[in-house]
């Protein structure tokens, strides 16, 4: 199979150099962006439906920039003012340091793990008598909210903002040979822009457990899966896979 055209699922990165860079100029093929799915957030209205005060808790769990960028505009829509003794876990670095857009570093308790949700755990154990709070879209990985549970945290979810599908039908989606999805919605974003697509030759590559798996569900035919023993990047595996096909 020739493979001329790559169609990401995600808008096109901002960094020059970015991994799928490599594809473009080692493979020689056409790499394409589009963005399959849009966050919105859900409305102050909406979030008041759940009767959940973001006063009451005392631990707050990140596990994304827009998780943060949505908790902090709820309690702004809410009138709320968070208090300074909020204490905020996340799962790495990066987004411990992104709070800073909404609080000053230095005077909150602000911890991270180094991206494994058992290390995050570990470090919540003092607190699992405290009410936790885990903002979270209305599609999300249950991976967290399941193993706090299991810990005996007393755990809310509070689901602040939601995936909904992009218009992509302008694309001409029968071009490519190769299109990667990186979530389940970017599935349901492809059959409901397309209710009649086929997927014929074209290779689907998936990046995550529940994407392949919506993937299968979908009935479609997964070919490339990331991450695996060998690949912990969309762009490598796709790499190894256009080799191969040569």
């Amino acid at each position: 199979m020739n493979i001329n055209k790559i169609l990401v699922s995600q808008p096109e990165p901002t960094n020059p150099k970015n991994s799928f860079l490599e594809i473009k100029e080692e493979c020689k093929i056409q790499v394409d962006f589009e963005k399959f799915i849009n966050i919105e957030g859900v409305s102050v209205t909406e979030f008041r439906k759940t009767k959940i005060d973001l006063l009451k808790y005392n631990v707050v769990i990140f596990t994304s920039k827009t998780a943060i960028d949505h908790y902090f505009r709820m309690a702004e829509g809410l009138n709320l003012k968070i208090p300074s003794t909020m204490k905020y876990y996340c799962v790495n670095e990066s987004i411990a340091y992104y709070i800073q857009k909404y609080v000053i570093y230095r005077k909150r308790k602000i911890a991270y793990s180094n991206g494994s949700i058992d290390e995050l755990i570990e470090m919540l154990k003092k607190y699992q008598k405290d009410k936790v709070l885990l903002p979270v879209a209305d599609i999300h990985k249950p991976t967290i909210p399941n193993k706090l549970k299991r810990n005996k945290f007393n755990v809310t979810k509070a689901v602040l903002y939601k995936t909904v599908s992009a218009d992509i039908k302008k694309l001409e989606i029968k071009e490519y040979d190769i299109i990667t999805f990186f979530s389940p919605a970017g599935i349901t974003s492809l059959l409901e822009n397309f209710p009649d697509y086929e997927q014929g030759k074209t290779k689907f590559a998936a990046f995550g457990t529940e994407t392949s798996k919506a993937i299968k569900k979908a009935e479609f035919k997964l070919h490339i899966k990331v991450p695996s023993k060998k690949h912990t990047s969309m762009a490598s595996a796709l790499i190894d896979y256009i080799k191969k096909q040569k």
